[in-house]
């Protein structure tokens, strides 16, 4: 599937019914090269509005579309090839695997596409050397500190160069310095390739630097 024109959602509803909440988000748009903040309190709904235009939830109503793939309509196992192909995602608690290295979650996608090339491999150097986590590269992720699991969760979502991002949080572990290094490839990254990135913060000093805000309380939430 094609995945080379930006995001758009329509009329968009969710509900957890056994928990009584709910996100409506009657449209949003974001073109190709952009890069939205998700801003908002906790609980508000960021988490499960990623989760939703990943397809990683399926909606209860609305269309969720990433290029010209319909993620609302896609059976589970398109889904799943799609966010392999097309998507790189930063999830809030990382979803390493512990008995992993550094190089082998890094390139773990890749063993579900073929084997990682020669221009993988160099691509996920220059990003763990961006990152000063290249000294870790044969250490099992059990080892390292939050901050340091939380880098190779972005080195693993940039090294395919995916047309679509999606961060949760993805300076939550981080000093303010390292925060900034780490919003600033993302946000270079993107531009460059003409990707869309979607970010879920907290930090209000981050919002200036994206194209779009969406606060969530902005939003048709119940």
């Amino acid at each position: 599937m094609s995945a080379t024109t930006g995001l758009h959602v329509s009329d968009l509803r969710f509900a957890y019914s056994a928990e009584g909440f709910r996100v409506h988000v009657p449209q949003l748009e974001l073109a190709a090269g952009k890069a939205l903040a998700l801003a908002g309190p906790s609980g508000a709904g960021k988490s499960t509005l990623l989760r939703l235009l990943t397809g990683l939830l399926t909606p209860t109503a609305g269309k969720v579309s990433l290029g010209t793939a319909q993620m609302d309509t896609m059976s589970h196992e398109a889904r799943r090839a799609f966010r392999l192909q097309h998507i790189g995602l930063v999830f809030q608690d990382f979803a390493l695997l512990d008995y992993l290295t550094v190089t082998e979650n890094i390139l773990l996608p890749h063993q579900f596409r073929g084997a990682a090339d020669a221009e993988v491999c160099a691509k996920m150097r220059d990003l763990t050397q961006r990152l000063h986590i290249d000294r870790y590269l044969d250490k099992r992720v059990s080892h390292l500190s939050q901050g340091e699991r939380q880098r190779v969760a972005v080195a693993r979502a940039l090294v395919h160069e995916p047309q679509f991002l999606f961060a949760d949080e993805p300076t939550a572990s981080l000093d303010p310095a390292r925060g900034r290094i780490v919003v600033d490839m993302l946000l270079e990254d993107t531009r460059r390739r003409g990707a869309c990135l979607v970010m879920v913060t907290h930090d209000p000093n981050l919002l200036p630097l994206f194209d779009q805000t969406v606060r969530m309380e902005d939003l048709a939430t119940a």
